[in-house]
């Protein structure tokens, strides 16, 4: 739902803290604001000065930018009417916020009293006041029959116990269990999500002890918090969502999917169930066209040809068969011609001889075996096994990847898209704050790693060897571009990042990752993905003695990882998933190098541009060009 002039929002807690900070922001938006407090000075004096700021924005307005209404939002019947009069005024209700909140100081298991107006008024402000005004407006949304958002302020508090103050941790774990059990409602055009920021500077967070703040890497700014709740209102995907914004991570959803699995009863019903057949039909060839390995060799194209096989009909029970679009090409295929993906010497790796060429590209279904349920005629897949480097190519169905188009975007996603978003997070334990190094990021795959590590929160330096190549990398946001061909990378790491980086993302190999290992911070993570420099030498990919590394990485508690990606295939489907809906948002963008290779006969052409070092972006081959312009009119 975007935020647009003249829509209204309902502000529960507005007149100071994080409350006040979002009426504020929200009448920057053009948003109607009524500012519900408790303190007649301090919510009056919000709605005045919103009113001031919005006066150019509604200045023929009829109604006020801005309304105050005194209100104990412990008083059910006094909330109910903040709410009327609200939608009286303003014709609607568009935004809700329940931000009111209250500390106990005494700890409830010492307090003596009722707990009227300690403990007791604690629970009634924090939970059950959230209870009712989520209640009241979701009644408005739908009977207003539009679509709505309602913010819940949480707190870190709920997420993880706070001894000194229980009542308070305990009521903001309500809130966040409540909020998190309204995902439902979206069915109604209505998201309830939960904001839990760690401690801000505020009247309440002042009353936190600040060893504890300073434990946590201090107060957050408040921006951040603006722009976790915007972004909740605004993602129409977020629904029953926890959003954690800390000085640590930066904005984290909780919990992640992997603690999910853990407690959930009923898993959501698998998108493998579900597919449509969207596409047009595809008729099945006699014979079609594949690259062939027939010689070992790290020259692709001296060890590959194209050959023109029969299709086998039937199909085998459990495969499937994919007409091929777009297939990638990679620095790596070199490795794959040359039987360096094969256990053993020269001689076994021989025996596998002769075998295709290629392993990720996208396409649609053309036929599925007799035990194919899950999968469709006309369903548009992506597929990561050998093979890529053909027009058809037969797979089992269960390795292959459901996608919303066989696109060139997609294709981007798979090798060098999964490569960044897997390693980042599981090689290099990438969170918010840190250092981030990408060396020859304007290609493949080191575009998706700037973008993914600028979208968390990092600074970033990448980089690479051109004018185009530099400005693609400052189009996607990059801190600190680095050309090599205009300046010395380790010249400029050793003056403006001395601490050095927390991350390496290297895919260069030899001299560039000796410069990345010296340049590697104290408790840093180098994660290698490859080593293209190394591929094309005299004699093919040779290994190199890295002396000293042990002790280098001992006297600085680093970590040098490898990162092969077939060994996380079972984590495929969820990053390529989260790949799709940040490209889909806005928040990714895709560069495809704009060399364009055409048909089954150009893949070396692009396999060896690849590696002239010339490329921006992912390269790819289009296998069928007049079926990939049939689909761009879909």
């Amino acid at each position: 739902m975007k935020l647009e002039p003249g829509m209204s929002a309902l502000v529960t807690g507005g007149g100071s803290g994080i409350g006040k900070a979002l009426c504020i922001a929200l009448a920057h938006k053009g948003l109607f604001v009524t500012v519900v407090d408790f303190s007649e000075e301090h919510g009056g004096q919000v709605a005045s000065f919103v009113q001031k700021g919005s006066s150019q924005i509604h200045g023929d307005s009829k109604v006020p930018s801005a309304m105050f209404i005194k209100c104990d939002v412990t008083d059910a019947d006094a909330l109910a009417a903040a709410f009327g009069k609200h939608v009286n005024l303003y014709g609607g209700l568009d935004v809700c916020i329940n931000c009111a909140g209250f500390v106990n100081k005494s700890l409830v298991y010492d307090d003596t009293s009722n707990g009227t107006k300690t403990w007791r008024r604690a629970v009634n402000v924090n939970l059950v006041a959230v209870i009712d005004g989520t209640r009241i407006a979701t009644q408005m949304m739908r009977a207003q029959k539009k679509p709505g958002a309602i913010i819940n302020i949480g707190s870190v508090a709920g997420l993880y116990p706070m001894h000194y103050e229980p009542i308070y941790s305990g009521t903001k774990g309500g809130v966040i269990m409540f909020t998190r059990s309204l995902a439902p409602l979206k069915r109604h055009g209505i998201r309830v999500n939960v904001i839990c920021p760690e401690f801000v500077q505020t009247n309440m967070g002042e009353q936190v002890n600040r060893v504890l703040v300073d434990a946590l890497g201090g107060f957050l700014k408040m921006e951040d918090v603006i722009n976790g709740a915007f972004e909740l209102i605004e993602d129409e995907s977020k629904a029953g969502a926890c959003l954690w914004i800390s000085k640590r991570r930066g904005m984290v959803y909780w919990p992640t999917s992997e603690e999910e699995k853990k407690y959930l009863v009923y898993a959501t019903k698998s998108k493998m169930t579900v597919t449509k057949n969207r596409f047009p039909s595809i008729q099945t060839p006699e014979f079609f066209e594949k690259i062939t390995v027939h010689t070992l060799s790290h020259n692709f194209r001296n060890a590959t040809r194209i050959d023109r096989v029969r299709l086998r009909l039937p199909m085998e029970p459990h495969s499937a068969l994919v007409k091929i679009i777009y297939a990638g090409v990679n620095a790596s295929d070199v490795n794959f011609t040359s039987g360096r993906y094969f256990s053993g010497n020269a001689k076994e790796a021989s025996a596998h001889l002769p075998f295709d060429a290629g392993f990720e590209a996208v396409g649609i279904v053309a036929s599925v075996g007799d035990s194919v349920r899950h999968i469709k005629v006309g369903t548009a897949v992506a597929l990561m096994t050998f093979g890529g480097y053909a027009e058809f190519t037969v797979v089992p169905a269960k390795h292959l990847l459901l996608v919303p188009r066989p696109d060139p975007e997609v294709v981007a996603m798979l090798t060098s898209g999964l490569t960044a978003s897997i390693s980042l997070e599981k090689s290099g334990q990438m969170t918010s704050g840190q250092v981030i190094l990408v060396t020859a990021a304007a290609g493949g795959t080191g575009q998706f790693a700037v973008q993914l590590a600028k979208l968390a929160g990092n600074k970033v330096i990448a980089t690479c060897g051109g004018g185009n190549k530099a400005a693609l990398l400052a189009s996607l946001g990059v801190d600190r571009v680095i050309n090599y061909q205009h300046e010395k990378i380790k010249d400029v790491l050793k003056k403006e990042f001395p601490r050095g980086a927390d991350i390496v993302y290297e895919s260069v190999g030899a001299e560039m990752f000796d410069l990345c290992l010296n340049a590697l911070a104290v408790r840093g993570r180098l994660i290698v993905i490859g080593m293209i420099s190394q591929y094309q030498g005299k004699d093919g990919w040779m290994p190199r003695n890295y002396y000293g590394l042990c002790e280098k990485i001992l006297g600085k508690s680093q970590t040098v990882a490898g990162f092969f990606l077939i060994q996380y295939a079972d984590l495929w489907q969820k990053h390529l998933d989260k790949l799709f809906d940040l490209h889909a948002s806005g928040k990714l963008k895709v560069s495809l190098d704009p060399k364009k290779f055409v048909g089954v006969a150009s893949v070396a052409d692009a396999v060896e541009h690849l590696h002239s070092g010339r490329s921006v972006g992912k390269v790819v081959v289009c296998m069928d060009p007049a079926y990939s312009q049939t689909l761009a009119k879909l």
